[in-house]
């Protein structure tokens, strides 16, 4: 790997993705409308936006960053351009590397806004630091762009991209205990709900909202989601030559 080529990689699409101004209102403008929204929501009902809100401050930016990620991707490998760098002197490495640090960068901004809007505009209510809330944001939206790069390469087209939000997003989202407790679900469902990274993002949200100080099951909860953001990576580097035409 060379940090030159991984940081070219980065700058050409930022670049890209500066162009669309309508990619970027969805990465950064959308999280917090939905967080507005739900706190008009629960108007009456400070105590449950409080718990609903920081779940969906740890939701939202997986699944804004997993569309954002895998449309933009998916045309890249469509349009032949990965094909192409990869026939330079390129590695896997610096390509996954460069695309993994042009999104994270959007990562900070998004999660920084939504928890930024979250805490000090909307007055969310939590036990612990602010700075814990937006690392688990911050976290998620890695993950949601880790699973967007490797799910990119599954798919032929936008529509098909979409179709992945129902196979792989929607289940964590019923799973992760933001509707009902975990241990009060089914065993089976319990059970996988157990390996669902999303379950770790919501615990880790709610451990910062009940605690003042990073609990030991805080630090569990920000390395599986840490880690399984590092898996999919690799496992999407690995379908980087993947033909696409």
């Amino acid at each position: 790997m060379s940090l030159s080529r991984t940081l070219a990689t980065a700058r050409r699409v930022l670049r890209q993705l500066s162009h669309d101004r309508r990619t970027i209102a969805l990465l950064l403008l959308v999280p917090v409308f939905l967080l507005v929204l739900l706190y008009f929501v629960f108007d009456s009902e400070r105590r449950s936006f409080d718990g609903i809100g920081a779940s969906l401050l740890g939701i939202f930016p997986l699944v804004t960053m997993f569309l954002v990620t895998s449309i933009a991707t998916l045309r890249e490998r469509t349009s032949g351009t990965l094909e192409r760098l990869l026939s330079m002197p390129l590695s896997k490495g610096d390509l996954i590397m460069g695309y993994a640090l042009a999104f994270g960068a959007l990562s900070v901004v998004q999660a920084s806004l939504a928890t930024g809007v979250a805490v000090w505009l909307l007055d969310l209510s939590i036990a612990g630091s602010p700075w814990l809330l937006l690392l688990v944001a911050l976290l998620d939206a890695l993950l949601g762009t880790a699973l967007g790069l490797f799910v990119s390469a599954f798919a032929a087209s936008e529509f098909q991209v979409v179709q992945f939000m129902p196979a792989m997003i929607f289940p964590q989202i019923l799973l992760c205990g933001l509707f009902a407790p975990r241990d009060a679900m089914q065993p089976v469902l319990e059970a996988i709900s157990n390996v669902l990274p999303m379950s770790y993002a919501v615990d880790g949200m709610n451990e910062v909202l009940r605690n003042s100080e990073a609990t030991g099951d805080f630090v569990r909860d920000i390395a599986v989601v840490a880690g399984s953001a590092l898996l999919v990576l690799l496992l999407g580097s690995a379908t980087l030559r993947r033909r696409t035409t």
